[in-house]
């Protein structure tokens, strides 16, 4: 059956897609790519700060250490999230392909519920469009799908710090501009 479905499943071309759930394939984990500058940019302005918290360590002689740190390996590969294949059947009884990114939860989507899709498609034009909105018109919910970013992966702790550090890399860039 699903060799037959196969050699009938489209991706849609429009925005907005109106049809029934056919199908919730089982999900697989996909990677988000975090650019090189990004991570070099923000680890170079963070350990501005770390390298003057460990001088004021080193000064109070604090023996505590901190919290212990990811490495560049496991910052480069970056957050993983769900990818959810969905067929829909729209009006005209033609079968779509879209991919749902994130978690929703369970009692969501069901086969035979009457939905609405909003779509955006994805860089690699292989893979179908992702949903970015659903509308379940059978249980009247509103759905937005929510997944890992890059900033997330890398974490409000080491983006404040990375921003305390750019502060102070522009602070001294400008006493320096103004002094000298």
């Amino acid at each position: 059956m699903d060799s037959d479905l196969r050699l009938r499943v489209v991706h849609p071309t429009q925005r907005i897609l109106t049809g029934r759930v056919v199908r919730l394939l089982e999900g697989y984990p996909r990677e988000v790519r975090v650019g090189q500058p990004v991570l070099v940019a923000v680890l170079t302005a963070a350990s501005v700060v770390g390298l003057l918290m460990l001088l004021v360590r080193s000064l109070l002689s604090t023996g505590g250490g901190g919290g212990a740190r990811r490495g560049w390996k496991d910052l480069k590969k970056g957050p993983e999230f769900l990818v959810t294949p969905l067929r829909v059947r729209d009006a005209a009884g033609l079968l779509y392909e879209v991919e749902l990114h994130g978690h929703l939860p369970q009692s969501a989507l069901h086969p035979a519920d009457h939905v609405q899709l909003t779509l955006r498609r994805q860089p690699d034009p292989d893979l179908p469009p992702r949903v970015e909105r659903i509308v379940n018109v059978t249980t009247g919910q509103l759905l937005t799908p929510r997944t890992a970013t890059v900033w997330s992966h890398l974490g409000p702790p080491l983006l404040l710090q990375a921003l305390l550090g750019a502060l102070l890399l522009a602070g001294v860039a400008a006493c320096s501009v103004v002094t000298g």
